[in-house]
Formats: C-alpha cells, sequence, structure tokens
C-alpha cells in the first residue's frame, strides 16, 4: 500500500515529552501528527480522524495500551499500534519505518 502523508496519534502522560513528540512528528516532511496526553483524548482524537500509526509513549501502562486497542480496534483495525521508549528522533524515525516496513505501506 502506498500513502502520500502518514498520520501518527501519539499519546502519552507526560506533557513536556509529548512536545518533543510532537516536534519530531510533525518536522518530518511526509508525516502528520497529533498528541494527546490521556487515554480518553487518544479514545477522542481516533473517533474524529482515522490515522495510520498509534504511537503509545512515556507513561501509558500495559493496561493503558490494552485499553486503547480495545476501543480503537473497531475503528480503525489497520492502525499499526508502536509502543516509543524514547529515545531522539533517530529512535523514532526507525521504529516507525520499521513499522511500515513490516506492514508493507510505502510513502509516495
Amino acid at each position: 500500500m502506498q500513502i502520500n502523508q502518514l498520520n501518527i496519534l501519539a499519546v502519552g502522560l507526560n506533557a513536556e515529552i509529548m512536545a518533543v513528540v510532537d516536534r519530531l512528528i510533525n518536522g518530518h516532511e511526509k508525516w502528520k501528527g497529533t498528541t494527546v496526553c490521556t487515554i480518553e483524548e487518544a479514545i477522542d482524537a481516533f473517533s474524529r480522524e482515522q490515522y495510520h500509526i498509534l504511537l503509545l509513549c512515556a507513561g501509558i501502562t500495559e493496561e493503558g495500551a490494552s485499553q486503547l486497542k480495545t476501543n480503537l480496534a473497531g475503528l480503525n483495525a489497520a492502525t499499526i499500534v508502536i509502543r516509543h521508549f524514547g529515545g531522539g528522533s533517530g529512535l523514532l524515525e526507525n521504529e516507525i519505518l520499521a513499522a511500515l516496513d513490516q506492514h508493507n505501506i510505502q510513502l509516495n
């Protein structure tokens, strides 16, 4: 599958970290990101827009991840879920590109 722009929803509980994640995602030419700081905000954002990737960031526990996956499964089952552990822009980009490659998605 080929897409023109990658739409990413990033959720994490630390506002300062999420500001950095937002800057990194939206600094990429072919990525568009939305960042939120609660699971409820993520569910709300997902109900309004379709995302290719759900990025789970700082503070999202396994329980929170499970809650998100359960709530979002009916909205867009094709969404790729990535657990991001931090480490800067290089790691984030590699995590996203590896997930796209694994799912045979190419950016135009």
